[in-house]
C-alpha cells in the first residue's frame, strides 16, 4: 500500500525528512556542529540556535504518530527526533499510540500531553519543554525525561508506566514559575490542597514541580540528580522495584519537599547528596525494603520529617545533616540504623516499634531520645525499648528505661504522688532497684547498734537477768513485727528514743516501698 500525501500544503526540509523517516522509525537529526544538548541554559528561544532549518511543527508529529500519515511499512514505525524546534503543543491526549517517540535535545515551546493516553515507550531526553502532563496515561514501556529541562511541571497523576520511569539529571520548575501560559492551555485545576501539619498557609497545585499522586511505576523510578524548584507530590504512588532519588535537590519553600503519604515501593533511597529544602512526609507509607537516608541534607522550618504510621524492614537515618523535627510516631520497623545525631530538635516516638535497633548510640542517647517528644510523658516508647533490651538479654539495660520511666511519670503527677514517687525512688528505685532498701537497711542497722552500744536502753522486767545486744535490738526495731522480742525488753530513754520511734518507722517505711516496688516490677505490662 503507498504513502498518503501529507495532510498539509506545505512541509519545511525538516518536516519533510520527519515525514519521510517515520515509516522505517529512522534517525533525523538537525543538530550542528558539536552542539548537541537543547537543556542547556541558553537554548530558551535563541533565534541564532534555533533556525527555520531545525523548525517542525507539533501537529505534524501529531499527524504521523496518529497514523494518518502512512498507509503501511514493513517495518516499526516512530518519531526520531534530534535537534528540533518544535512548535506549539504536541497534543496527544486520549490517543492510542502505536508509534515510538524518541525526542533528543529538542526545544519543545508548548506543552507535550499525553493525557488518558495509551502509548508505547516515550524517550525525551536533554529536551528543552514548556509542560508535561501524562494524567491518567499508560505507558507501555519506558518513560524517560533524563536531563530534560520542564519549566512548568511535570503531572503524572494516576498514570501507569509498565517499565521504568526517569527522570535523572531533569530540571523541573513549577506551573507557578513558568515564563508564561501558552495560549489556549487548560485553566488552573480546580480546588487546591492544603499543606501537611505544621504548614501555616495552604499551597495550590502551582507549587508542585511533580504532580504524581496515584502514579504506577511496575519497573524502578530513577529520579538521581534531579533539581526541582517546587515540591513531589507522590501520594499513592506504588513503584514496584524500588524510587530512587540519589543526589536530587528538591526546593519548596513553604510547602512539602516530598509530599508521600501512602506511598508504595520496594526499596526508596533518599541519600547520597539527597537535599531537601522543606519537609519529607512518607505517613502511611509501605516500604517493602530499605527507606534510606545516608548521606542525605534534609532541612525544613518545623517539621523535617513526617515519617509516622509507616512501614519499612529498614530505615537508615544517617544524614549527612538535618535539620527540624522527627516524626516517627505509630510506624513500625524491622531494623531502625540511626545515630544521637540523627534527631537535632523534637522528635515524637509514641506508637513506634522496631525488631532490632542499629548505630552508636548508647543507651543514656537512647533515653535522652525518649524525654524529647514534645507531647511529654508517653509510656510506650519506654516500654518498647526496655522490651527491646530484654529481647538482646540486656536486662539490666531494660530496668534502666522502666526506672526512666517511672520517673518521667512522676512530674506528671500533683503533688502527693511526686513525694511518694521520690520517696520510692530514693529507698528502693520503684523496685527496679531493690538493692537500695539493703543498703538503707543496712546504714541504719550500723546508725542503730553504735549509739545503742554506746548509750544502751534500760531493761524493762528487772525480775531476770538479759544480756543487752545493740545489734540485735536494732535489727529488732526495723523489723515492721517484733521477731527476737526485744522492743518489749529494753526501754530507751531521751534521744535514744527518738531514735528507736525513728528505726521503728523506717522498718515500715522500707517494707511498703519493697512491697510496692515489687508490685511495680511483676505487673504484666513489664514483661517483654
Amino acid at each position: 500500500m503507498g504513502r498518503s500525501r501529507p495532510p498539509f500544503r506545505r512541509l519545511t526540509p525538516a518536516e519533510r525528512r520527519l515525514w519521510d523517516a517515520y515509516p522505517t522509525g529512522g534517525w533525523v537529526d538537525l543538530r550542528h556542529g558539536r552542539e548537541t544538548d537543547a537543556s542547556s541554559g541558553g537554548a530558551w528561544g535563541s533565534k541564532g540556535l534555533w533556525g527555520r532549518s531545525r523548525v517542525v511543527r507539533a501537529e505534524v508529529i501529531s499527524a504521523l504518530v496518529l497514523d494518518r500519515g502512512i498507509g503501511g511499512s514493513g517495518r516499526v514505525p516512530g518519531v526520531r527526533l534530534a535537534g528540533a524546534r518544535i512548535v506549539g503543543d504536541l497534543n496527544l491526549s486520549d490517543a492510542t499510540i502505536e508509534a515510538k517517540v524518541h525526542l533528543l535535545d529538542c526545544h519543545i515551546a508548548g506543552t507535550v500531553s499525553l493525557n488518558d493516553a495509551r502509548t508505547r515507550g516515550v524517550r525525551l531526553r536533554r529536551c528543552d519543554i514548556f509542560r508535561f502532563r501524562a494524567s491518567r496515561a499508560t505507558v507501555d514501556g519506558l518513560l524517560d525525561l533524563d536531563g530534560s529541562v520542564v519549566r512548568a511541571g511535570v503531572r503524572l497523576d494516576n498514570a501507569h508506566v509498565t517499565g521504568q520511569l526517569r527522570l535523572s539529571g531533569t530540571r523541573v520548575g513549577t506551573p507557578g514559575e513558568a515564563p508564561y501560559r501558552e495560549p489556549g492551555a487548560d485553566p488552573p485545576e480546580a480546588g487546591s490542597w492544603n499543606g501537611p501539619e505544621g504548614s501555616e498557609e495552604p499551597r495550590t497545585w502551582e507549587s508542585v514541580a511533580l504532580w504524581a499522586g496515584g502514579l504506577v511505576v511496575d519497573g524502578s523510578a530513577f529520579l538521581r540528580d534531579m533539581r526541582a524548584t517546587g515540591g513531589l507530590r507522590l501520594i499513592g504512588a506504588r513503584f514496584s522495584s524500588g524510587l530512587y532519588l540519589q543526589g536530587a535537590v528538591v526546593t519548596a519553600d513553604g510547602s512539602p519537599a516530598v509530599h508521600a503519604d501512602h506511598l508504595q515501593a520496594a526499596a526508596a533511597e533518599l541519600g547520597a547528596g539527597f537535599t531537601a529544602h522543606g519537609t519529607v512526609r512518607l505517613r502511611g507509607a509501605r516500604i517493602g525494603g530499605v527507606l534510606s537516608f545516608h548521606g542525605a541534607v534534609l532541612r525544613a522550618r518545623g517539621r523535617v520529617l513526617h515519617l509516622s504510621h509507616m512501614q519499612a524492614d529498614e530505615l537508615i537515618l544517617l544524614p549527612e545533616s538535618i535539620e527540624g523535627e522527627v516524626n516517627l510516631g505509630y510506624s513500625r520497623f524491622g531494623v531502625l540504623f540511626d545515630r544521637p545525631e540523627s534527631y537535632p530538635g523534637d522528635v515524637r516516638l509514641n506508637g513506634l516499634t522496631y525488631e532490632s535497633l542499629r548505630g552508636p548510640a548508647t543507651l543514656a542517647d537512647r533515653l535522652s531520645w525518649l524525654r524529647r517528644d514534645p507531647g511529654g510523658y508517653r509510656p510506650q516508647p519506654y516500654e518498647q525499648l526496655a522490651a527491646y533490651c530484654r529481647r538482646i538479654g540486656h536486662e539490666p539495660d531494660a530496668r534502666r528505661v522502666l526506672l526512666a520511666r517511672q520517673r518521667a511519670r512522676r512530674r506528671t503527677l500533683r503533688v502527693p504522688g511526686r513525694l511518694w514517687g521520690r520517696l520510692l525512688d530514693g529507698l528502693v528505685g520503684y523496685g527496679y532497684r531493690p538493692w537500695l532498701a539493703g543498703l538503707w537497711a543496712a546504714l541504719l542497722l550500723a546508725t542503730g547498734t553504735a549509739i545503742f552500744t554506746q548509750w544502751p536502753p534500760h531493761q524493762i522486767g528487772l525480775d531476770e537477768s538479759r544480756h543487752f545486744n545493740a545489734f540485735v535490738y536494732t535489727l529488732d526495731l526495723l523489723v515492721p513485727v517484733s521477731v527476737f522480742e526485744q522492743r518489749g525488753a529494753w526501754e530507751p530513754a531521751g534521744l535514744t528514743q527518738w531514735l528507736a520511734n525513728g528505726l521503728i518507722a523506717a522498718g515500715w517505711i522500707l517494707a511498703t516501698a519493697l512491697i510496692a516496688g515489687a508490685s511495680r516490677l511483676l505487673r504484666p505490662s513489664n514483661a517483654p
